[in-house]
């Protein structure tokens, strides 16, 4: 199955694509795409409805994050050797971890905002996996049995926070709208067991990044069973699994993005993005609580 979510910001209704590439409603199967209805028991009864009988979404409906909320985003760092060697670092020994805050979470059509202090966005399409079970403690061999799907991720970066400003990766990299993901969280029965896609990525229609989710230096399931020795991994968790080379980091005259710019990526079977990039206004508030 295609899991979607579709309508206005804040307003998201779940949503299945059908056979045909139609948007069907699927609000009464589902409050929403999140937690437990992420689990594969709820997935399977889900997948034994007759979507015909769904009312079809609006024609040329929003299509938004397609999770709808997630308790981490955890992120593996340096997984395809080549963007390791561009990027001047050596290769991990094990997955090098960090976090994303879930707020940088986005739709995969929405705009890209640059922060008002960022001078250095960077692009970093991913396969992302989306859990969809309770991941203590488990073995490679068993760790795919817990993933609910997988979906297109651009896990955009400040370079100058990440690098400048205290050595954070994290705060580098949870900025709003720094985390598109979708357009569908693609159910694994859909996928080759070997996840060998291709997985891109253009800057104005201009090719950036190209390579093969094969090429990962650690597999899904080893990520899985990584992370599971050191927390708890819960149906709705978000794992980015890395980029591959192309980024504009570390080039000699790098083209970070800027207001304008359009950002194209996708990953084969899990669909694409098209995101353009957009200044934040200036003198930007948080909201007061009332």
């Amino acid at each position: 199955m295609k899991l979607v979510r579709f309508g206005p910001p804040g307003e998201e209704r779940p949503g299945i694509l059908d056979a045909a590439g139609t948007v069907r409603d699927a609000s009464e199967l589902v409050h929403d795409w999140s937690g437990n209805s992420l689990s594969a028991r709820f997935l399977k009864h889900v997948s034994k409805s007759d979507l015909l009988r769904l009312p079809e979404a609006e024609k040329g409906a929003r299509l938004g994050c397609p999770l709808a909320a997630t308790g981490k985003i955890v992120c593996v760092g340096l997984n395809y050797a080549d963007h390791a060697t561009e990027t001047g670092f050596d290769l991990p020994q094990e997955p090098l971890v960090f976090f994303k805050s879930p707020t940088a979470l986005s739709g995969p059509f929405d705009p890209i905002v640059i922060p008002q202090t960022a001078s250095a966005v960077d692009w970093e399409v991913e396969l992302a996996v989306v859990m969809g079970g309770v991941a203590r403690n488990v073995s490679c061999e068993e760790a795919m049995s817990f993933v609910a799907g997988f979906a297109v991720a651009n896990d955009l970066t400040e370079r100058t926070w990440q690098f400048d400003r205290g050595g954070q990766w994290s705060k580098a990299k949870s900025a709003d709208t720094f985390a598109p993901l979708g357009p569908w969280i693609v159910t694994p029965d859909e996928l080759p067991p070997s996840l060998d896609l291709r997985i891109w990525l253009e800057k104005n229609g201009e090719p950036r990044q190209e390579s093969r989710t094969s090429k990962l230096v650690f597999a899904v399931d080893r990520i899985i069973a990584h992370l599971s020795e050191f927390m708890t991994l819960l149906p709705g968790d978000l794992l980015l699994t890395g980029t591959p080379y192309g980024v504009a980091y570390n080039k000699p005259d790098p083209d970070y993005l800027k207001e304008g710019d359009l950002v194209s990526c996708g990953i084969d079977g899990l669909g694409d993005q098209r995101c353009v990039v957009r200044a934040a206004p200036r003198g930007t508030r948080g909201e007061k609580v009332a």
